[in-house]
C-alpha cells in the first residue's frame, strides 16, 4: 500500500513492494544506491524490492542489478 505522509525534509525509510512502497520514517527523499544522489519521494520510480533501495533512473538500476535480474 503507497503511504505518503508528511514530509520532515530529511531522508525518508521505505519498505519497497512489488509496485508501491510503504514508509517507514517519513522524509521528503531517498537516496540513490548507485549514485548516491536524493531522489524527491514524488519523483522515485526505481526500485528494488529484493535489495530494498532505490535508484535515481533506469541507467543506475540496470548498474546495480545482476543481468536478468
Amino acid at each position: 500500500m503507497l503511504t505518503r505522509s508528511g514530509n520532515s525534509g530529511g531522508e525518508a525509510r521505505l519498505h519497497y513492494g512489488d509496485n508501491d512502497y510503504d514508509i517507514l520514517s517519513p522524509g521528503s527523499f531517498v537516496a540513490c544506491a548507485v549514485t548516491g544522489r536524493p531522489i524527491p519521494l514524488g519523483a522515485l520510480r526505481y526500485w528494488s524490492v529484493d535489495l530494498q533501495e532505490a535508484y535515481w533512473d533506469a541507467e543506475a538500476a540496470a548498474q546495480r542489478l545482476p543481468p536478468g535480474g
